[in-house]
Formats: C-alpha cells, structure tokens, sequence
C-alpha cells in the first residue's frame, strides 16, 4: 500500500483565492490554531497576521506573486515572491498547522527559490523575521539564509500587524545567495 503523500502543485493566486489564503495564514500564525504547528507567533503577536486587502495588494502588485501550494486540489501552503531589481523579497510564508514537520517548508522555499531565478534572474532571496524568533531564524538557517544584523522596527501601534505582547519585537533581514 502507497502511504506517500500526493504531490504538491503550484499556481500564482488569485483575487478568488484571498479568503482561504487569509484564512491559511491567520491559521499558521495566530490564535489556538496556530499552536498545533511550530510557527506560532500566537506567544508574541495578538489579532490579526495579516487580512483580505492585504493579501489583494500581494496578488495584484507588479513585480509580485503569491505562489499558491495545493495538495489533492486543497490549498496548503503559499508564499510571496517580489521582484526587486537583483534580488527577490521571500514573505507571507504559511504552511498549513496541520501539514507542519512534515516537510512541506523546506520543498516549498526551494521551489520559490528555483522560480525567482529562473523567472528573475536574481541573485539573492531576501527576507524579515522577527528577530525573537529564534527557532525560526535557525531553520532558515538551515536553508542557506544568514542574519545580517540589519534590522527596521516593528510597526508598533499599526494593528493590521497584529498586538504586540512586548515592547522588544523588531525585523531582521536574512539573506541568502542564489548561485
């Protein structure tokens, strides 16, 4: 009997897509969803990751994708993908709760990796976490990504960002080259 998992297909999203991708991340993020996987940020961040316009302003902008992950025709996982100029802007990054340690993660950034340079010709992938996310951090790490010490504040006070649950949180720039 064949217990692997079906494959992964990916697609750019669309405007139709939005609720279940705001949804996804909302799960992957936020709330007691969220701790069912790793990624929670549920410990520091309350309300909302992210919502539908922003998602809209993702899908629609030039220069951007939000590669879409379905698995059996269901939408599993996505991440944002923006052109600028000799390298490319990786975010939005949700793997289902539920499909978390399974994999998925480290197939799906290889795959935006391989798309960004063939599409782009870039060198390097660029990206923020929130420098008290250590495990995250680790695992990028893992991946090829390496902490630059460049960071930009947390937009305190800005709630489609979600309710800071401390007053410590900032962005790191962690960069990877695309050889």
């Amino acid at each position: 009997m064949d217990t692997a998992p079906s494959p992964l297909t990916y697609r750019d999203a669309t405007a139709d897509d939005v609720d279940a991708l705001v949804a996804l991340i909302e799960s992957a993020y936020r709330g007691e969803s969220s701790r069912a996987g790793w990624t929670t940020e549920a410990d520091i961040l309350q309300g909302q990751r992210t919502d539908p316009q922003g998602v809209l302003d993702v899908v629609e902008a030039p220069d951007s994708r939000l590669l879409t992950v379905e698995r059996e025709g269901m939408i599993v996982a996505c991440c944002q993908l923006e052109h600028r100029g000799a390298h490319a802007y990786f975010g939005m990054f949700a793997v289902s709760p539920a499909l978390q340690g399974e994999g998925l993660g480290k197939a799906i950034i290889a795959e935006a990796e391989r798309q960004a340079r063939e599409t782009w010709g870039v060198t390097e992938m660029h990206m923020t976490v929130i420098s008290v996310r250590e495990d995250l951090i680790a695992w990028y790490e893992r991946r090829g990504y390496r902490r630059t010490g460049r960071t930009t504040p947390f937009p305190y006070g800005d709630e489609r960002f979600g309710i800071p649950q401390r007053d410590d949180l900032r962005f790191e720039l962690l960069v990877k080259p695309l050889a």
